[in-house]
Formats: C-alpha cells, sequence, structure tokens
C-alpha cells in the first residue's frame, strides 16, 4: 500500500521568543518492504535543517531559528511505499547487538504488578513467539485506550495501574514485560494507516518490536492487537519514546507555550472528502 502522510506540529507563544533549536525525527528511511517514494519538511521560520543519524541510525534534522516570532510551525508530508510482511523486520539499520534493548529506562521501569503481569502470561507458553502473541493479547484487552489520563512522561507502571493510557503507553508496557522476560524490545514511533476511513488523526502511532533469535526483529502494535501489515510506516526507534520522540527541543524565552498536532494519513491517490 502506498501511503500519504502530512503532520503538521505548531507551536504558538503568549510572548515572542528570542530563539529555538530544535531537532526532529520525523523522516522514515527504507528498509525490506518499506520504500520511501517522497519525503519533504518545511519550517515557517527561516533556518537550516542540518541532517543526521542518531545513534539508533534515525535520521534527524537539526534547525536553528532566531527570533523573534509567537508562532512556530513544523510540516512534514511524504509518501512511503509498504508491504505486508507480517511483522518481520528486515534490512534496518542496526547499530547496536539486540541485547541492548534489554536495557531499562524510567519509562519503562518493571514494578511488582507488571513483572507479575510477565509472568503470567509466560506460563501460557514456553516458546518466544507464541509468547509474545499472548502477551499482546493480554495487553490489547486488559488496557484501554484513552487520551485523558496520561502524557508523555507517565511511566509504563503508572499506565499500567490505570489500565488505561494511548499508544505510548501500551507499547511501554508491553517493551517493559517483553525485558523482564528477557526478551529484547523496541520503541518504534510512525503512522499508521486505520481501516475505518478516518485520515485525520491527532499524533502518529507507536508500537513495539522485539527479537526473536530463530527470526529476527518482529513488530508488535498492542493498541491494535496485531503484528505490524502494510498500514504501518515506521520512522524512528529507540529504547522508549524519549528516544524516538518526533520533536525535541528548547527555547528562549517566550512565557507559556502551546501546541497543536494534525496528522493525516490516507492512501496515496485517493480523493479525501473535506
Amino acid at each position: 500500500m502506498r501511503i500519504r502522510i502530512s503532520h503538521e506540529t505548531r507551536y504558538h507563544y503568549a510572548a515572542p521568543i528570542s530563539g529555538v533549536i530544535q531537532t526532529l525525527r520525523l523522516t522514515p528511511r527504507n528498509h525490506d518492504g518499506h520504500y520511501v517514494v517522497r519525503w519533504r519538511i518545511d519550517v515557517t521560520e527561516d533556518c537550516r535543517l542540518n541532517e543526521h543519524e542518531d545513534a539508533f541510525g534515525n535520521i534527524t534534522h537539526t534547525f536553528t531559528a532566531e527570533g523573534p516570532f509567537d508562532e512556530l510551525g513544523v510540516q512534514v508530508e511524504g509518501e512511503v511505499d509498504v508491504q505486508d510482511t507480517a511483522g518481520m523486520v528486515r534490512g534496518t539499520v542496526e547499530r547496536f547487538p539486540p541485547s541492548l534493548y534489554l536495557r531499562a529506562t524510567p519509562l519503562t521501569e518493571v514494578d511488582r504488578a507488571i513483572a507479575e503481569f510477565a509472568r503470567e502470561t509466560r506460563a501460557r507458553s514456553d516458546e518466544t513467539l507464541p509468547l509474545l502473541h499472548a502477551l499482546l493479547g493480554r495487553v490489547h484487552s486488559e488496557m484501554t485506550f484513552d487520551t485523558d489520563p496520561t502524557h508523555t512522561t507517565t511511566t509504563a507502571a503508572e499506565a499500567f495501574a490505570l489500565k488505561r493510557g494511548v499508544c505510548q503507553d501500551l507499547t511501554h508496557i508491553f517493551i517493559a514485560a517483553a525485558r523482564h522476560l528477557e526478551i529484547p524490545a523496541r520503541y518504534v514511533g510512525g503512522y499508521f494507516h486505520r481501516i475505518d476511513g478516518v485520515t485525520q488523526q491527532d499524533a502518529g502511532h507507536a508500537w513495539a518490536e522485539v527479537y526473536v533469535p530463530s527470526i529476527g526483529w518482529v513488530a508488535f502494535d498492542p493498541t491494535n492487537g496485531i503484528c505490524t501489515t502494510d498500514a504501518h510506516v515506521r520512522v524512528a526507534v529507540g529504547l522508549d519514546y524519549l528516544g524516538a520522540s518526533p520533536v525535541r527541543g528548547a527555547r528562549r524565552g517566550g512565557g507559556a507555550e502551546s501546541m497543536a498536532v494534525k496528522v493525516l494519513v490516507d492512501q496515496a491517490g485517493r480523493q479525501v472528502q473535506s
């Protein structure tokens, strides 16, 4: 499937700021079954986008914009051709051995409840792949998708206690449980093309990749209860959300700040109803 993506992030500052520096992880790259047809980043202020690769092999763009200004917009737009690989992830840039992804982070730290959840799930299968599918099913069915109670700094333990959260939270819980079971797992940020006809979204999507020795990396989407398909556009990976966050930065001055995000994910070439 060829997927068209438009992702706008717009900041409004209560008072003009004197400058801003940001790092963007908003550019997908090619791997088996995942080919970038075209991709473009635009920033509303005059600046230079400097392209690099981070430690995980993600494509990053860094820019500095000098003020004063009271609004800033970052717009990405492009198309990616995605094939269904049954969740198997091959041909990606791999800078580290899989064992690195056993490392816990503050967002994916295991507490007693998640550890017990993982142990209960292990009782359902001794083999890695069936165990992961069991874990996927339990996170998907026992957590409620809810945009209200959590935020970007919510930990896996906090979201698990609430039994609610967004895709980031469900992914962190899945990763925390997998690592507790000694299965390397990492966070993936990207986009998801919904089959229900909804193209306008409030944010990107998140899922996990886990390493199965006999297969390699396999991607699991606990929010939707599936392995990834040709509806998933993979952009960045990390140990958790912070390592794959689409936008991070700092500003000078400006007082209070608000941010609005608009994401459109649709099949390329299809007419969008306004």
